[in-house]
């Protein structure tokens, strides 16, 4: 089951429930948020409240999305409450690439900051059910206010370097009034991030990260398959100018899902209920790896099929600001 939401032509919000190719409003629902938090709140499934409530109008989705209707699949009343997060680090990659890894670390002696992050994903990534495993690289994108929605341009500010996709897997969630994360589903997420900021030097991964992200079209309602295989692209003026896949989910990672939530929702200041998380799981496919560089007009567009529509967004710069340095006033 994938859920979606559109705008009416009045420009209030409805859901979409996808199975298949048949895709309906979901009747009495205001916004995916306030069918989530009554799931949360419940602790009902949202497939029985969903069969509760029964299907309304069929739509075209695919046409929906041509015509900018689709928007984010889930949004807070309050942007301020939506958090967009991830973690780093967490996936292995190809056959040849996990060998060549490992080869690397049994043979090293001195690693990198980020080959240490990877080779302790590795030994401790992976705990027995209800024990904590190692810590992941975590980082911070943003609030409601950076999410864009499908179709919408990812826009990089004025300073910086760089404005390179970032194919990833996020998880949905909402804190249920007792503080209980729940997680909706998943969903395909473009973690657009300044890459050659962040080779300067690691530790402006920080600064490289605060860009805004992209998630959608759809959700996927349920588990998730242990092996995502998608495809990550780079459009420009009409043609692919670069196309690799991408591999995903935990057949295909150094952590647990499980492992890599603890670690997110172990922080009280993530359990404040009512809130909503995007949680984004790592990647292992850049184009900026690739020798790439982006410009303003070209289109991410990532895929994977059980996750239904494709991810796509146009890459956009910020004009200069008038003044150089942001002046703060003294109050």
């Amino acid at each position: 089951m994938l859920l979606s939401q559109i705008t009416r032509p009045d420009g209030t919000l409805a859901v979409v429930v996808r199975a298949g190719s048949e895709a309906a409003i979901l009747r009495g629902t205001a916004s995916t948020y306030d069918l989530a938090l009554e799931a949360a709140t419940t602790r009902r499934p949202v497939a029985a409240i969903i069969a509760e409530r029964g299907m309304g109008e069929a739509v075209d989705l695919p046409s929906l999305l041509a015509e900018g209707r689709v928007t984010l699949p889930i949004t807070h009343p309050d942007p301020g409450h939506m958090h967009l997060t991830g973690t780093g680090l967490t996936h292995l990659g190809s056959a040849s690439a996990r060998d060549a890894m490992h080869a690397k670390l049994a043979g090293s002696e001195t690693l990198t900051d980020s080959m240490k992050m990877f080779r302790m994903g590795l030994e401790g990534g992976r705990p027995p059910a209800g024990t904590p495993g190692v810590q992941p690289e975590w980082f911070y994108k943003g609030n409601g206010t950076t999410a864009v929605g499908p179709g919408q341009p990812l826009t990089m500010p004025s300073f910086a370097e760089d404005g390179g996709e970032e194919p990833e897997l996020a998880g949905i969630y909402i804190i249920a009034p007792d503080g209980t994360p729940c997680r909706l589903g998943w969903a395909l997420a473009n973690e657009f991030s300044d890459h050659i900021t962040e080779r300067v030097n690691y530790l402006w991964l920080a600064h490289s990260k605060l860009r805004e992200a992209s998630f959608g079209p759809e959700i996927l309602v349920g588990d998730l398959p242990a092996d995502v295989q998608g495809t990550s692209r780079i459009r420009r003026d009409g043609a692919v100018i670069w196309e690799k896949p991408f591999l995903s989910g935990e057949a295909n990672m150094s952590h647990t899902m499980a492992n890599l939530e603890h670690h997110h929702f172990k922080y009280d200041l993530f359990r404040r209920p009512g809130d909503v998380h995007v949680h984004m799981f790592g990647t292992a496919t850049l184009s900026f790896a690739d020798g790439i560089s982006t410009r303003p007009g070209d289109i991410f567009e990532i895929e994977a099929a059980p996750f239904g529509l494709p991810l796509q967004n146009p890459l956009a710069k910020a004009p200069a600001p008038q003044a150089a340095t942001v002046a703060v006033h003294t109050l």
